[in-house]
C-alpha cells in the first residue's frame, strides 16, 4: 500500500461560514467543540460526524474564488429539497440514467445527492 485515506479538504473563501453550512447539511459539528481546542479564525476548520461514522473534513481558507468544475466531489445521501433550503444550488436534476441530483454548496463546490437510505 502506497497511501491510506486520512481526511477530506474543501477550499473556501469564507471557511468559517462554509464550515457552519456543511455542519448543518451533514449533521456534523466543529471538532474543536468536542475537544475543547481553540484555533485562530484564519486557520482551517475541522468538522466531524459526532457519531464517529463519517470522515473528518477540513475547511481551508483560500483567497481565490472557485472558477472551474471540481475534479473531486462529495457524494451524500439526503433530501435535495432540504439542502436547497439551506442554501445549496441545483446544478442538474436526477432523471433518465442519472440517479442523483448534482448540487453546489454556497461557494460553488459541487456534490451529488442520492436518495436517503
Amino acid at each position: 500500500m502506497t497511501a491510506k485515506f486520512k481526511d477530506l479538504a474543501l477550499d473556501a473563501n469564507d471557511h468559517q461560514a462554509l464550515a457552519d453550512w456543511w455542519c448543518a447539511a451533514l449533521g456534523y459539528v466543529r471538532r474543536d467543540s468536542l475537544t475543547g481546542d481553540s484555533r485562530p479564525e484564519d486557520w482551517p476548520v475541522p468538522i466531524v460526524d459526532p457519531a464517529g461514522e463519517g470522515p473528518l473534513i477540513w475547511l481551508n481558507p483560500v483567497p481565490e474564488a472557485k472558477s472551474v468544475k471540481n475534479r473531486m466531489h462529495l457524494d451524500v445521501f439526503g433530501e435535495t429539497s432540504e439542502l436547497l433550503a439551506l442554501g445549496a444550488t441545483l446544478i442538474r436534476e436526477r432523471g433518465g440514467d442519472v440517479d442523483w441530483d448534482q448540487l453546489a454548496d454556497p461557494e460553488g463546490n459541487e456534490f451529488c445527492v442520492f436518495a436517503p437510505r
